[in-house]
Formats: C-alpha cells, structure tokens, sequence
C-alpha cells in the first residue's frame, strides 16, 4: 500500500463513518477534525529504531579494520554517521532512560540499576509515547528498554504488549549444565523467589563467558528477534497508521553465546589486542574500575587483575565480542532486507543505535561503567526521509539529542515533556554534516561520594570529579586528537583548556 492509499484510508474511514450513522453536527465536526489528524498522521514516515547493546563502533564502517559488519555499512551507506555520539551514562539501564525521556540522568536523578523512570519523573511522555500521541502505533522487540537488576520496564510505552525475550541464553550442553546462573537471576530470566534479587544471585554459579554450538540463528533471542521483527514490518505496512518499531538486540552483551560460524568469520591471531593496560598518567585512582560484571563469568579469575589475565584469556573475550557484532550485524541485514523488500524503506526513519561504548581491556577494564572514551562512545546512524545519503559529521552529539531530532525528521511539534527535555535538534546536522550546533557532549558516571560529570569536545575530555561532602574538585583533561587512547591526563598541563 502506497502512502497515498493510506492517507485517503484514514480520511474517508472517518467521514463515512459520520454519514452513515446520521451523525449531529457538533459529532460530525469533530469527526472531521479527528480525520483530519489521522490524514496528517497517515502522512508522516515510519520510524524503525534499533537497539544494540554494549555496542561500541566497532564496526567496519565506522574504521574498525577487524569487524565484519557489511550490513550496518550499508545503512550508513544510505544515511549519516555520527562520528562523536556519546552515551550521557555508560550503563545499561539509564543510558536506555536517557534515550527515551530526553532528560540526562543528572536531570533526573536516575543513575544507576533499580531506579525507575515513573519513580523519578512519573508524568513522563517517552519517545514512543510521543509518537503515539501523534497516531503513530508503537510496538517494542527485544531489549528496549532494560528489565532486570531491580529495572522494570515501561508498557505504557507502547500500543501493545512488549515482545521480550532473552538476554543471558545458553544452549550448548556445558552451559546448560551449570543450571540457573546469577546473571540469568540479575536479568529476571526466570521466575525469582520473593527476595532481593542482588542477594539471591550471589546465591547461584557463575555463568560460562562465552559459547561457540553450531546451531541456527534463531537458537538465540536476537535470531528470533529479527524473524518476529521481519513479522511484524509485513503485517504493519498495510495499515492506517504510521508505525514507531523499537527492536532491540542483546549482542554483544555478555555471555558471547554466539553461533559458530560466527566466530569462525575471525582469525584470532589477527585479533586488536589490548595495548595500553593501566589507567592515564595522571588520573585519579577512583576514576578507574576493577571487576565488576565481568567477574559474573567463568574462567575469569576474580581475584586476578585485569592487566594480568593469561592472553589467551584475553583474546577469547575479544574474539567472542566480535562474533557477537557480527552475529547481530547479520540479524540487522534481515530485518534491513524486508524493509527493502516490503517497499517501506523509502518513507522509513531508521536509527541505530548502541546504549554506550565497552573496554575491552584498554586501560586495564572490560565492559563499560566510566567515563573513558571507550565506555562512552557509541554508535548512531540515521537514514531515510530528510536524511543525507552517505555522510558523516563530527557534531558531537549526546543520546538525549535523538528525541527532538527524531521528533523533528517526522514533522512533528518540538517536544516540550512535561518532563525536562536536555536534548537539541540535529536534524540540520542530518541534512548538511558540516553543521554546528553546540560545541560538546555531556556525560556522566559517578563513583562512591565522586560526581563525575564530563563534556567531550571535538579535541578534548574534561571530567571535574566533585566531592559530594567537601565540594573538593579533581579534574581530567585528555587531548583525543593528540591521545586518542587517554593515556595522559594533561589539566594540570593545560589550565587555559581546562
């Protein structure tokens, strides 16, 4: 059905609706009215907005030279890549709020795991919900929001139920045989005991870190998201309304639980191994991290620092993140493919978009949780209607800026809340990459009693660390353009940059 055909639908549905039930005047006004915003709804493009977590740009497209991603270059092929976008809080649960209020967490006081939006900012009207005040229907797949870790998500969000599934998923008979394991607690994989879920987790084995079965696609949840995804784009192209469509992978979020084939895409040897194993010369020891989430996994050694795990050890973990890049870049190509295939791709808003950055061993971290390059720095691409075919810009851009330019590329009202909107528009930004619009990007990752607020310009990252008692101020300047690894913290050297 052509976009035509779909807003005379919307028009004529209404008005021989009023005709034929004899309607009174002040009824058939408003019937009118209501047709008519159908019509403008009717008009409008589609929205597929996908998801990826723990993805950082290492993508083929973006100047990765190992990763093997021909699907995501094709959409940037068609669109425009941000070269400098950045997660406002390099962790899972309120990078997502981030992106769906439009607010930064220090806005709303979300920083961490179990801090829910309508908790914080109850009368929020999310990015969905925006648009289907608009007429838009909005329909959510995979992991949109995070659920799990005292997370919960948001229904209301959406038209209809949310397609979950899986995030932590085993198949291989030596995984399986491990039984419930603590992460699959963390992220409500099955049914919990009434207890804190952080108590009852420690409870449980750890998981294995990765897997390599020779099983299909949809063995997994992201397989299975792509078809349920491919589903649903065919059932929607016929209908009345304009579709918002979040789907949302879990690669290369850990465990790597990865189809065999594609591990077998990379050489090990030829893996980018970590190169710069400490923290900055300079930088305050509270900056940094040691453990955390990847010490949920075997045979990582707990009680062994980063810098030191055995390299192979090392080279597994990376080749296992990268077979999960492109075993997600390959369930984005079916999805791209029916869009193509269904004739939607010409008037459909595509976004991608990974929640925030990942270590991989640089400064002696795995997995994210700072406010390092590496942690923060995401992936983001629009192509479609309004969108120049092909480019890339270096306006550094924050994951709060997508609600008004989303908004904007769909012809739609500014949003205005009611609760605080920190993003800016970008679609100029869209339309010619050359444009300016604000000179930085904020972030924020706090540590116990440290508020560490950043702004990444196009040369440098300034991190002023408050003292949440004393008010003490510690700072870290990294010149990016000189030390792109952040090997040197030089505020001191620097105190006019600062």
């Amino acid at each position: 059905m052509n976009l035509g055909k779909r807003t005379r639908r919307a028009v004529t549905s209404l008005l021989a609706f009023t005709m034929l039930t004899g309607a009174p005047q002040a009824f058939a006004k408003e019937a009118q009215a209501q047709a008519r915003a159908q019509a403008q709804a009717a008009a409008r493009p589609n929205v597929l907005f996908i998801l990826i977590d723990d993805l950082k740009p290492a993508i083929h497209g973006y100047g990765d030279p190992t990763a093997i991603t021909p699907n995501i270059d094709r959409l940037i092929a068609r669109g425009t890549r941000f070269d400098l976008a950045y997660a406002n809080q390099a962790v899972c649960a309120p990078s997502r709020l981030n992106l769906m209020s439009g607010a930064r967490s220090t806005t709303s006081g979300i920083y961490d795991f179990g801090m829910n939006l309508r908790d914080f900012m109850p009368d929020t009207v999310t990015l969905p919900q925006y648009f289907m005040k608009a007429g838009y229907r909005a329909e959510s797949i995979g992991k949109v929001f995070h659920i799990g870790h005292g997370t919960v998500g948001d229904p209301q969000s959406f038209s209809v139920p949310p397609h979950k599934d899986h995030v932590i998923e085993y198949v291989s008979p030596e995984a399986l045989a491990v039984g419930r394991t603590r992460e699959e607690a963390l992220f409500n994989e099955f049914e919990l005991p009434d207890e804190d879920v952080w108590e009852f987790s420690r409870t449980l084995p750890k998981g294995v870190a990765w897997e390599d079965p020779d099983v299909p696609d949809d063995a997994y949840a992201d397989g299975r998201t792509a078809d349920y995804a491919i589903g649903r784009l065919d059932a929607l192209k016929g209908g009345a309304q304009p579709f918002f469509l979040a789907v949302g992978f879990a690669r290369p979020h850990l465990p790597f639980s990865v189809p065999k084939k594609y591990w077998n895409m990379y050489d090990p040897a030829r893996l980018p191994m970590p190169q710069f194993e400490r923290m900055p010369d300079g930088a305050p020891a509270f900056a940094g991290k040691v453990g955390g989430e990847i010490n949920a996994y075997t045979p990582v050694p707990a009680d062994t620092p980063e810098a030191q795990y055995p390299d192979d050890l090392k080279r597994k973990l990376i080749h296992g993140y990268y077979a999960g890049v492109s075993y997600t870049d390959a369930q984005i190509g079916k999805v791209l493919d029916e869009l193509e295939r269904t004739g939607l791709a010409e008037n459909t808003i595509v976004v991608l978009w990974g929640d925030h950055g990942y270590h991989l061993g640089d400064h002696a971290i795995w997995t994210k949780h700072t406010n390092y390059e590496q942690a923060t720095h995401q992936p983001l691409i629009f192509a479609g209607p309004g969108v120049a075919r092909g480019a890339s810009t270096r306006q550094p851009t924050e994951t709060v800026d997508i609600y008004p330019t989303l908004a904007a590329l769909a012809g739609l009202p500014a949003p205005k809340g009611p609760q605080p909107m920190d993003g800016i528009n970008l679609k100029p930004v869209l339309e010619n990459g050359a444009t300016r619009l604000r000179g930085y990007a904020y972030h924020f990752y706090n540590r116990p009693h440290r508020w560490g607020q950043a702004i990444r310009t196009e040369q440098y990252r300034l991190v002023r660390w408050t003292h949440d008692e004393t008010g003490e101020r510690v700072y870290e300047l990294y010149d990016l353009v000189n030390d792109p690894g952040e090997t040197r913290n030089v505020a001191s050297d620097k105190p006019a940059a600062v």
